[in-house]
């Protein structure tokens, strides 16, 4: 693959255009298909999918959220208990 430019679209979070040609398009479509396949007929993939567009969409949108009071104590001791 080779990269290319980066796009004008925030200076803060610049994103890399990516170039691919058609013969890795090709090669990877089967794989993508067959994904497609498993995620109709397996809940458990399905719900880590979900999971992670879910993820993916709340860093996207570069929006920050206020944990409720506490929330990080009640992380850290839970980890610490482990």
């Amino acid at each position: 693959m080779r990269h290319g430019h980066e796009t004008k679209r925030d200076p803060l979070y610049p994103m890399k255009v990516i170039e691919i040609s058609c013969l890795e398009v090709w090669r990877e479509i089967s794989n993508f298909l067959d994904g497609e396949a498993h995620f109709k007929v397996c809940a458990h993939c399905t719900a880590i999918l979900d999971g992670t567009k879910n993820v993916v969409k709340l860093v996207g949108d570069g929006v920050e959220y206020q944990m409720p009071e506490g929330f990080s104590k009640r992380l850290y001791d839970k980890i610490k208990a482990k």
